[in-house]
């Protein structure tokens, strides 16, 4: 029974030491120091935050697009110039802002590094996250598209000294409807995009993180490259805020108008001239 025992111990022993060789191999000082809560720079160019946030929202982006995605935007923005929600599903629908709007961090915005799989999580419309594969796989041959969509990324050490500052990831496998920003900047409706990042912090600023990020989609004339830049937040203990859209959103869509529901409860219009709601749709717009 002793021989048997000292048997297991050893086993349970060894078992141990493995696990912890194995824990020991993730040597965290190699990978940038991501930690913390990251909150999105906002540049004072006017309007609520662009895809490329150099330039004002809208029609003020100037972007690459073709003729018919162009006609696009302008009808989203004069929707809204109108009292409605435009190509910005998000709002309306409470539809996640899918990739790459989501990098934009319209909420904090929190990264966990693994060896394997590095972890992006922001709180926005509902708890949006990514999963960044750093584990050396190829493509699946069979994937369901998501509006996060499938990120492969890989460490590089640019500098040679052992330690990684670059993370570079490509996305694809997308599904619609998604927009690049509030004023409903379009993507395509074959949901073909493929999004390239290179994440990297600031040379001359290490408290700042930027994500340069190149978006290949043929809604536009060519590939659109912008760099969006995150500072942490300095606080101990920062707070993440849940954020439940369907729970808090004032906007009601009856059929295809939407509504506005105010303080009191009352259901507003959100446009001048709205006809009254199409009763048949109220109690499903309700649930």
């Amino acid at each position: 029974m002793l021989y048997r025992n000292s048997i297991s111990l050893l086993t349970f022993v060894a078992a141990l030491s493995a696990t912890l060789t194995a824990a020991g191999a993730f040597d965290d000082a190699k990978y940038l120091d991501l930690s913390g809560q990251w909150l999105g720079v906002r540049l004072p160019v006017g309007g609520q935050p662009g895809f490329d946030p150099t330039k004002p929202w809208g029609l003020g982006q100037q972007a690459p697009l073709t003729p018919e995605y162009q006609a696009v935007l302008e009808a989203s923005v004069a929707d809204q110039i109108n009292g409605g929600q435009g190509n910005w599903r998000p709002g309306a629908d409470c539809l996640p802002p899918g990739m790459p709007a989501l990098m934009t961090a319209f909420q904090a915005m929190e990264i966990v590094v693994l060896p394997d799989i590095t972890y992006v999580r922001i709180d926005h419309v509902h708890d949006s996250h990514r999963r960044i594969y750093t584990d050396g796989r190829d493509w699946p041959k069979e994937v369901e598209p998501t509006f996060m969509g499938y990120s492969i990324g890989r460490w590089i050490d640019e500098n040679h000294d052992g330690r990684f500052n670059l993370l570079e990831v490509e996305t694809r496998h997308l599904k619609g409807p998604r927009s690049l920003d509030p004023a409903g900047m379009p993507v395509h409706a074959d949901n073909q995009s493929v999004i390239k990042e290179r994440i990297f912090f600031d040379k001359t600023d290490p408290k700042l993180l930027h994500d340069e990020i190149t978006l290949i989609d043929n809604a536009f004339t060519r590939p659109w490259t912008v760099l969006k830049s995150y500072r942490r937040d300095p606080r101990r203990y920062p707070i993440h805020v849940e954020q439940d859209c369907s729970g808090t959103t004032a906007n009601i869509l009856i059929g295809k108008e939407l509504y506005y529901l105010s303080a009191d409860r009352k259901l507003m219009p959100t446009r001048k001239d709205q006809p009254p709601p199409d009763l048949r749709y109220f109690n499903q717009a309700r649930k």
